[in-house]
């Protein structure tokens, strides 16, 4: 059999996942290289809601931001990698490199392996990646978890600054085996989020999220609303073209992402 050669697609992953690919690495190059998303995200190529939706999940599920919004300026602002996001796409280029030449040494000795066996393996890596539609997702350690007999109240630390607590079941809490210091993702459907401006206002749910209004993709119908949050992470929620004109949902108004601990769905890796 002829060798084949594997051409490195590195992905780096944490105790909760995937963080890295390719993709989003050439992604924060081309916002170093632009300084624009836009013009970062037509390079890659990747749509601009894309892009931003990437940018998102790297700073929610990252120690630190990667990446940060820039206002002001001659140029109106723009978008801009942090120290840590330069060093994290360094070392990833750093690390492919090595990859690169492990794959060249096993595609030597690919003469000794069948072709099924080589199949089989590939099948096996498809099945295991995982995906969401969950549009907000984060991950962090659980600080907090309360039998209510029926059902587990487990709380979530993204940072310093954010913590969110989820409803599940006991059942689920036992197949997940959570455990205080354990690290989970924890995912939010966008349409589950809903937006407040009033301060003064209370309200019931459990998970209450204070941010800047940093991007509005605007539908026929419905917007989708993203804040950026204190700590550098972001949540994003679909809402009602009406109810942002209500609101007075702009760019640059401060707002709150509110939502049910029942709303949160919670995923852990072995």
């Amino acid at each position: 059999m002829t060798a084949t050669r594997f051409l490195a697609r590195m992905s780096l992953e944490t105790d909760v996942g995937t963080a890295l690919s390719d993709t989003r690495i050439r992604l924060l190059e081309e916002i170093e290289r632009k300084g624009s998303i836009n013009q970062a995200a037509k390079a890659v190529p990747l749509s601009y809601k894309a892009a931003w939706d990437a940018v998102d999940t790297m700073n929610n599920l990252a120690p630190e931001p990667l990446v940060m919004r820039v206002t002001g300026g001659r140029q109106g602002g723009g978008t801009q990698l942090t120290e840590y996001g330069r060093r994290i796409v360094a070392m990833y280029r750093a690390l492919e490199i090595e990859y690169q030449a492990a794959l060249d040494r096993l595609s030597e000795r690919l003469n000794d392996v069948g072709a099924g066996d080589i199949h089989s393996f590939q099948k096996l890596m498809h099945r295991m990646s995982m995906k969401t539609s969950a549009r907000n997702q984060f991950s962090g350690p659980i600080t907090g978890l309360r039998d209510g007999g029926v059902d587990y109240e487990v709380r979530i630390r993204l940072d310093a600054q954010t913590e969110i607590v989820a409803i599940i079941t006991k059942a689920s809490a036992e197949n997940l085996d959570l455990t205080i210091g354990k690290e989970v993702f924890a995912l939010v459907k966008s349409s589950s989020v809903m937006l407040a401006v009033d301060r003064s206002m209370k309200l019931t749910a459990r998970n209450q999220l204070w941010g800047e209004v940093a991007v509005i993709h605007e539908g026929p119908v419905n917007n989708e609303v993203t804040l950026a949050l204190p700590s550098g992470r972001s949540v994003t929620c679909v809402v009602t073209g009406d109810s942002c004109a209500a609101l007075g949902i702009a760019p640059g108004v401060e707002a709150c992402a509110f939502f049910k601990s029942s709303s949160v769905i919670l995923a852990a890796y072995d």
